[in-house]
């Protein structure tokens, strides 16, 4: 875990945070017509952002080769660009679909990337933020794919394989374990969900107001057993379309309606 810069300014801005847009799978709709209505709502929000934190899976693959990237996402791209243009921060977080994103983001476009939860403090609450992968009791399996994916030699591995053979593997890869795993659609109970388990031992060690992560794609919003903090779910955008807006102290999950 590391540590981000404190802002501790209250004023009339807000904090965005939103995840798991999942660009480049078509499910019931065109990864197209998402991203339209993602960078719709990204035009409105940016006059009233002071930051902006999106908590992982952006993309539902990505690699970086030294010279190619995954075509596509122009909008959503040149958007977040216009942020940081703009001198608002822009944070993006690895989810476990986009964890080879390396320094194209950060190079082109002006981003800050984070791979592991950060701790910030705003209008004196604090915050853990990150996608929520791995953390938790259980999913023993993945934990082992994901120490796999991070190695750096086997990154340089799947480097040497040509990008159109490459993209379409782990794409394959990505529809294959999304079938195979069935995805709850309602709050399972504090005792089943890993990353309530996970919050609740966290707060035994560290004061925190409020934990947000993606990764569930169900927007949540938990009171702790301590009865102040909260776990906050920021939901995703092929069901829910919804985010996290924090703003002169007061913190609330919505949904974006066009």
């Amino acid at each position: 875990m590391t540590s981000a810069p404190n802002s501790d300014s209250i004023n009339s801005k807000s904090i965005y945070f939103a995840s798991d847009f999942h660009l480049g799978l078509d499910l019931h709709e065109s990864s197209a017509d998402r991203e339209k209505r993602i960078v719709q709502w990204l035009s409105e929000i940016i006059d009233n952002t002071e930051e902006l934190y999106l908590l992982g899976d952006l993309f539902d693959f990505w690699f970086e080769y030294k010279a190619v990237v995954p075509r596509g996402h122009i909008r959503f791209l040149a958007k977040l660009a216009e942020f940081t243009d703009r001198g608002i921060p822009v944070y993006v977080f690895t989810g476990n679909h986009d964890m080879w994103i390396f320094d194209y983001l950060e190079n082109e476009i002006g981003v800050t990337i984070h791979r592991d939860p950060i701790v910030n403090t705003f209008g004196g609450k604090t915050f853990f933020l990150g996608h929520g992968d791995g953390l938790g009791p259980g999913d023993h399996g993945y934990k082992l794919i994901k120490k796999v994916f991070r190695s750096k030699i086997n990154q340089w591995l799947f480097a040497r394989l040509h990008p159109n053979f490459a993209i379409w593997l782990m794409r394959r890869f990505s529809q294959t374990s999304r079938e195979s795993q069935s995805e709850d659609n309602q709050f399972l109970g504090a005792d089943k969900e890993w990353l309530v388990q996970y919050c609740e031992k966290k707060i035994q060690q560290q004061n925190i107001d409020y934990f947000i992560f993606g990764h569930r794609h169900l927007p949540i919003d938990h009171l702790l057993s301590n009865g102040q903090s909260r776990y906050i779910n920021s939901g995703d955008w092929m069901h829910h379309n919804s985010y996290v807006e924090f703003c002169n102290g007061k913190l609330e999950l919505k949904t974006y309606t066009s």
